[in-house]
């Protein structure tokens, strides 16, 4: 007896984050953001306005990107 199987199938149970800025732009692996505004950062020096962050990683939260060792909230950077 033979069996149908559909390839695609598992395609549709996978679940794809959109991780956007500050202006709504989404973002992606390796983009280069900018800082909005002058945060202070715990135990490290501050980050000042307008402030570039290269080749950024995206995390499981949609709220989140990495940068080298920083975790960084989307809400205050923008894509350039």
């Amino acid at each position: 007896m033979w069996r149908d199987y559909n390839w695609d199938s598992e395609d549709e149970n996978k679940v794809e984050l959109v991780v956007k800025d500050c202006n709504w732009n989404v973002l992606s692996n390796w983009d280069t953001v900018m800082a909005t505004k002058d945060l202070k950062v715990k135990g490290g020096a501050d980050i000042k306005r307008w402030d570039k962050f290269k080749n950024i990683r995206l995390t499981d939260n949609t709220e989140e990107i990495e940068s080298g060792k920083m975790v960084l909230r989307t809400e205050f950077f923008k894509k350039i």
